[in-house]
């Protein structure tokens, strides 16, 4: 079984100057799979032509934080892309959709029903052309449920919750519709006490892991404010800081690093089903 990656953005400018590089460390370090998901459709091809060179899979999706230029042409390009590409064993989900609330541009009334347009848009895509979701989730989690069950498949929901960080009440309606909930970097903070016990109490089974490389950097790549005055620049976080997560995840569970990682993988399987077809086993 592999470190697998399920969600971190290769196409971002941040790695644009050495993304071969970021690739290569992080196989060298034992992740030998990466998710890229998809933000806009300036970017649709971008994220398979990275999938194809690394040999990983992709998502094609809009992302709500690009959902204020998007528009129902932007929904038809998407499922012309899904339509086109559908024999491609590389896509592998719809994403990163979803809802964010946080963000104080995006919560006048008028945006958050946009928001939601484009969102059940995209489910019903998704649902269409048989594929998982890939979800992002600010703020917006009991939204993003609500269309869920509306819209859900008859066998169910397949795929996962980007950075979950919402309540144990929330992570089990996740859970119920058939998702995976990823953790990353953040569990790496002491002071993220809430999202530790999460990571440690909730069903291993509905764990996957993640970077969201370049952000969501890991503690020991943090640098404070009063740090990055000085002059310290604030570290990159890459697909190679993986591993290091998932000792900290191993950890919190009092389990081996070995029996994580398998179960891990046998969760992105169950997330991603086309993953079964591209993964290449590592050693222990």
């Amino acid at each position: 079984m592999v470190w697998m990656d399920t969600h971190c953005h290769l196409d971002a400018p941040e790695l644009a100057a050495d993304v071969d590089a970021v690739r290569q460390r992080a196989r060298a370090a034992g992740v030998s799979h990466c998710l890229i998901p998809a933000v806009s459709v300036a970017n649709f091809a971008a994220v398979r032509e990275l999938a194809h060179r690394f040999g990983d899979s992709y998502a094609l999706g809009i992302h709500p934080l690009f959902v204020a230029q998007a528009t129902d042409a932007d929904l038809h390009r998407l499922e012309q892309e899904l339509y086109a590409h559908a024999c491609d064993p590389r896509l592998v989900a719809v994403g990163e959709i979803g809802l964010d609330f946080f963000v104080a541009e995006l919560g006048s009334d008028a945006m958050r029903a946009h928001q939601e347009h484009i969102y059940r848009e995209q489910l019903i895509l998704a649902r269409k052309f048989g594929l998982p979701v890939v979800l992002h989730v600010r703020r917006s989690a009991d939204r993003l449920l609500k269309h869920l069950r509306q819209l859900a498949p008859s066998g169910g929901w397949k795929g996962l919750v980007h950075a979950f960080n919402g309540s144990a009440q929330q992570a089990q309606g996740f859970i119920e519709v058939g998702l995976k909930l990823g953790f990353g970097g953040a569990l790496t903070f002491e002071s993220a006490r809430q999202l530790r016990r999460l990571a440690s109490t909730l069903p291993l089974p509905a764990l996957v892991l993640e970077t969201d490389a370049p952000d969501i950097v890991p503690r020991w790549l943090y640098r404070t404010s009063a740090e990055r005055a000085a002059g310290w620049p604030q570290g990159r976080n890459e697909p190679a800081e993986l591993p290091r997560i998932g000792q900290e995840l191993s950890r919190l569970r009092a389990i081996s690093e070995r029996q994580l990682r398998e179960q891990l993988s046998h969760n992105a399987l169950q997330a991603l089903p086309r993953l079964g077809a591209l993964l290449e086993p590592i050693g222990p």
